[in-house]
């Protein structure tokens, strides 16, 4: 794929009315700068990954997480208030070594080709709070899974399966209406052509929209997206303010003498223009809505849940090898922690690269469904002309090698879907 980005310098003739030279060199170099990152940032992981287990990083972290709650009065019998530490040891050391990375990203990678609007104080305020608020999620819900994996005797497996579906749910309920306006500004759309038609649409597929926000994603990136989220009768709908033309910060210019929150991020008018039209947005979104009439949701977490649950059972069948702990340095004691680490970190590496795979396959073929579904609804055009837009936004490359696509890419590549939605734009 890296060969692709250097050596495909001119624009196909298959792209040539779609993509501009300038924005084709644009996305070729940006993407070849994030390649690059990529590269390192994940050989750095493996170094690191593989010296923690050659030199006893889990054992020595555990004995550690020991002494300190033994000086707070907890003994080795409380296993579960020491696996707490170590895990909140843990993932202070995992953000530490990993922030030198995302500085990396966001203030060279990201800066040096326009998408990033965050300043230093505003990206350090962002990362305390999502390592807080991780933490507050995280723990207690460990330790209620630590609990029950100890008293739920030979179908333990089956409690703590029930559990994580719980827990999953309920933060998927949750997080647009408590955990993510932590982090960013929703506001409702304003009454207008586009909220009516986007509630027209809805209406005409029995979709049971409730709310329609925007977020105002400007404040961090230039990236742009739209989603859904809500179970049963209670569907709400979040657009980005950067995929939306007349909604997009960086498609305005600051009012005179303007600071104030608009302090902590940029403007970056070199962006401009950057969204979508409303008939664009209401084509996107009926991809979005297709994902949820055509079930994709659902099958997805019927998926992840069956999953889940033949993960739980082999964990059930393994976490009893002593042999297991022994080869991670643990021969006297077999903490349940660490048994869910090992099984599920290590052990289950290769099942999951496999699982993953199939997963992708999986995602681009909804894609396409979607993307047939927004063309049943008369969307094929806007969304033909949308696609393309986000693509020139998000620098995107559209020359991708078969295999890296294949492996890597959750979307089918832009000409495939171009080429999927051309006969009906055409009709």
């Amino acid at each position: 794929q890296r060969r692709v980005y250097r050596t495909t310098t001119h624009v196909p003739q298959e792209l040539g009315q779609i993509m501009d030279s300038e924005t084709f060199e644009k996305s070729r170099l940006y993407q070849l700068d994030k390649s690059t990152f990529s590269f390192w940032s994940g050989l750095y992981s493996e170094v690191e990954g593989t010296m923690i287990l050659l030199c006893g990083g889990i054992p020595f972290l555990w004995k550690l997480s020991g002494e300190i709650s033994g000086r707070a009065g907890f003994g080795p019998e409380y296993e579960i208030v020491q696996s707490l530490v170590f895990l909140l040891l843990a993932t202070l050391f995992s953000a530490m070594t990993g922030l030198p990375w995302s500085l990396y990203n966001t203030f060279v990678i990201e800066e040096k080709h326009g998408f990033n609007q965050q300043t230093l104080g505003f990206f350090f305020k962002d990362a305390i709070k999502k390592f807080v608020v991780t933490q507050c999620i995280l723990l207690p819900v460990t330790s209620l899974l630590l609990y029950i994996i100890k008293i739920g005797g030979d179908y333990f497996f089956i409690y703590a399966w029930l559990f994580t579906l719980v827990v999953s749910l309920v933060l998927v309920t949750i997080y647009a209406d408590y955990i993510a306006p932590l982090f960013d500004k929703f506001i409702p759309l304003p009454e207008g052509e586009l909220k009516q038609q986007i509630e027209t649409m809805a209406k005409s597929i029995d979709f049971p929209l409730t709310k329609v926000y925007v977020v105002e994603g400007s404040k961090r990136s230039s990236h742009s997206n739209a989603y859904f989220y809500g179970f049963f009768k209670n569907k709400r709908i979040v657009l980005f303010d950067t995929l939306l033309e007349d909604y997009s910060a960086l498609n305005k210019e600051p009012a005179e003498g303007e600071d104030g929150e608009n302090a902590e991020t940029k403007s970056k008018t070199k962006n401009k223009k950057q969204g979508c039209k409303n008939e664009e947005v209401l084509a996107v979104l009926g991809h979005e809505l297709g994902h949820w009439k055509l079930g994709h949701t659902v099958k997805n977490i019927i998926i992840s849940q069956m999953n889940s649950f033949l993960c739980f059972f082999l964990f059930a069948v393994l976490i009893g090898q002593k042999e297991l702990f022994a080869a991670f340095g643990f021969y006297d004691t077999q903490p349940t922690l660490i048994g869910l680490m090992i099984i599920f970190q290590f052990i289950f590496s290769p099942y999951n690269e496999v699982l993953s795979f199939c997963l992708t396959v999986l995602s681009r073929r909804f894609e396409f469904q979607a993307d047939a579904f927004a063309k049943e609804l008369g969307k094929a055009k806007d969304l033909y002309s949308a696609l393309i837009k986000l693509n020139k936004d998000n620098l995107g490359f559209p020359v991708s090698d078969w295999i890296f696509s294949m492996w890597h890419y959750s979307h089918p590549p832009l000409l495939e879907r171009l080429q999927a939605l051309k006969d009906a734009k055409q009709e």
